[in-house]
């Protein structure tokens, strides 16, 4: 593997191409590119990196050992971990139509070009609205975390201030997500988590919304999975204080919740993820923001777009990116917020689902979701010395357990939990410590009573 060595997975690093190249781009070597990084910042000497494995079979059994290391979900393991990625069902005609290769290989194409990619978001964006109330959807961004970034961000440019109030319960990885992005436009204030019931503490709003605020932010159902109950007093609070409310929501909860239209919302934003995409690692999920259809909003949105219009002649209709020139795409350099195609696959894997279950499936599977998660809730609650915070709140999929009174960590029972072959709840302990040695469960569409009752079995095992 000396300096003569060519990897047969890259044929331009070879000596004379790569020599061509350089040529071609009037560089002498190509350590030149890199001028423009301090050398701080560069690494000295080679990496320590196992040799190369030239062999395409031994490659393939290289990952085939890495993967079979794999703890999985399926098969005889139960998860109830959730925390932002959960395991629902896909239906098979959601994979049929996702890996189908006009939409799988379709990136960027023009109007022309990617006509029923086209069509495919903007029915995406409408079955979203729908969903949620709003008439003007995005077109899919990466995740919740950044649609709330862009979000907060609008709200900051549409009333010119920089105060944003964000609830306490809000994860760790997404407050700190809305920081780094937000910071150059926001200044970000917690809302503190009211003791008795788990939620906003009103007072603590009341105090903190002012003048100098642009937005409220509130996630309803929460991280820790209650639903905020006060959302239209959250609104008139933030609207008195001539603030935006950001909605936060758990989209397939909306079969059953009100839609955040109806409590006052200004935007919404939310994770795509439980509306027919698979949990994978490092990717699978994508998020949206909806608004009305007001210019002020339309205006600010940092994603591509796409609107109908009837054809000029005959019949049908084209669909068509709206507005470019908001976007990053135009404005470059002077842009406000970045735009890409960032998950858009995953849109047309979300409208195949949203089209199949349609209203009425969506509110069956929101009533069984919560009919499983609060029977799975009373259930752990009556092991002894095991206790579900707030249980008497409404809740959504998710719920806190507290451990504390059994004398075991979480990581304990997690541990115990996998031996029984059960992927236990989210370790809050370090992100929540008031919460004591607490974790967040996950039930979800795909746990029957055998799996609940195999996990409090498990429990009530793990704490004795």
């Amino acid at each position: 593997m000396g300096d003569g060595f060519t990897h047969p997975y890259v044929p331009n690093a070879a000596p004379e191409p790569r020599r061509k190249l350089l040529d071609a781009i009037g560089v002498g070597d190509v350590t030149e590119l890199y001028a423009a990084i301090p050398e701080a910042l560069r690494v000295k000497g080679l990496l320590d990196l196992p040799p190369a494995l030239p062999g395409e079979q031994d490659l393939r059994r290289h990952l085939e050992e890495i993967v079979a290391r794999n703890q999985p979900c399926t098969g005889s393991w139960l998860n109830f971990c959730g925390a932002g990625c959960a395991q629902h069902y896909v239906p098979a005609i959601v994979d049929e139509i996702v890996h189908r290769g006009e939409f799988l290989t379709a990136y960027g194409g023009g109007t022309y070009s990617d006509h029923g990619k086209n069509q495919a978001l903007f029915e995406f964006q409408s079955l979203i609205g729908e969903l949620v109330g709003m008439e003007v959807v995005s077109t899919p961004v990466y995740d919740a975390g950044a649609a709330t970034g862009s979000a907060v961000t609008m709200a900051c440019r549409i009333t010119g201030r920089r105060g944003v109030l964000v609830p306490q319960t809000m994860s760790a990885d997404r407050r700190l997500q809305l920081q780094g992005f937000a910071k150059p436009f926001a200044t970000i204030e917690t809302v503190a988590r009211d003791p008795a019931t788990g939620l906003i503490d009103l007072a603590d709003l009341r105090a903190k919304a002012s003048a100098e605020t642009a937005a409220v932010v509130i996630e309803s159902p929460g991280y820790l999975g209650l639903i905020e109950t006060e959302a239209q007093a959250i609104a008139d609070i933030a609207h008195e204080a001539g603030a935006m409310l950001i909605v936060g929501v758990d989209p397939i909860s909306l079969g059953v919740l009100a839609a955040p239209a109806d409590c006052g919302a200004d935007l919404v934003v939310g994770d795509l993820q439980p509306l027919g995409i698979h949990m994978y690692a490092g990717g699978g999920n994508g998020g949206f923001i909806a608004s009305r259809d007001e210019a002020r909003f339309v205006a600010e949105y940092p994603s591509i777009m796409f609107s109908i219009a009837p054809a000029v002649e005959g019949g049908g209709f084209g669909f068509a990116w709206s507005t470019m020139e908001r976007t990053s795409y135009d404005t470059r350099h002077d842009a406000t917020d970045y735009a890409g195609t960032t998950q858009w696959v995953w849109g047309i894997g979300v409208a195949v689902y949203l089209s199949l279950m349609g209203p009425e499936g969506m509110a069956e599977l929101g009533r069984g979701i919560m009919q499983r998660a609060c029977y799975a809730a009373e259930r752990i609650a009556g092991l002894p010395g095991v206790a579900v915070p707030h249980l008497g709140q409404p809740f959504f999929k998710e719920f806190v357990v507290d451990f504390s009174g059994t004398g075991k960590t979480v990581a304990a029972v997690n541990a115990a939990l996998l031996e029984a072959e059960i992927h236990g709840g989210k370790d809050l302990s370090g992100e929540f410590p008031e919460l004591g040695q607490s974790a967040l469960y996950c039930v979800t569409e795909l746990h029957g009573a055998a799996e609940i009752e195999r996990l409090v079995s498990a429990l009530g095992e793990a704490v004795r």
